[in-house]
């Protein structure tokens, strides 16, 4: 992970049924991580946005100022998430998109499919996540309006 800084090494991971077992193979694969886990802690089913919320809380209260949510498909977690006008989740299927939400939309969560992404895939887009900065410029003016609609 090529952001060292402590403020972003606590990352923030909740999941629901659907993404358990790729939040804990991300865990694991990605010991340098400090992870807050938020749950869920197993295959039962449980709703996703009961898991959004609590990540969103958790950013909001300045427990983590990152986060990852992972769901069946990565779309219903990132739609719960995005009901939170602190949040902007991107939801990434490949490195490049995990690379632009930080530079070009300063994401401050990642939404994965444990269902649609595999495991190596969804490691590189976490590093490329939490190693990328956000490029500021032409890209802010942007973000500011997304607090106006």
């Amino acid at each position: 992970m090529a952001d060292k800084d402590e403020s972003t090494r606590l990352v923030a991971i909740a999941c629901d049924h659907g993404g358990f077992a790729l939040k804990q193979a991300l865990k694991s694969a990605l010991s340098d991580v400090t992870w807050l886990d938020l749950g869920t802690h197993s295959a039962a089913s449980v709703d996703y946005p009961d898991f959004a919320h609590k990540l969103a809380d958790a950013i909001r209260d300045g427990k983590a100022r990152r986060g990852v949510l992972i769901c069946g498909s990565g779309i219903g977690i990132s739609m719960a998430a995005n009901r939170h006008a602190h949040i902007r989740c991107a939801l990434a299927h490949d490195v490049t998109c995990a690379r632009l939400c930080r530079q070009h939309n300063d994401a401050n969560v990642l939404a994965l499919g444990g269902r649609t992404t595999g495991e190596v895939v969804a490691k590189e887009c976490v590093e490329a996540f939490l190693g990328t900065a956000f490029e500021g410029g032409r890209h802010q003016k942007r973000i500011d309006k997304l607090g106006t609609c």
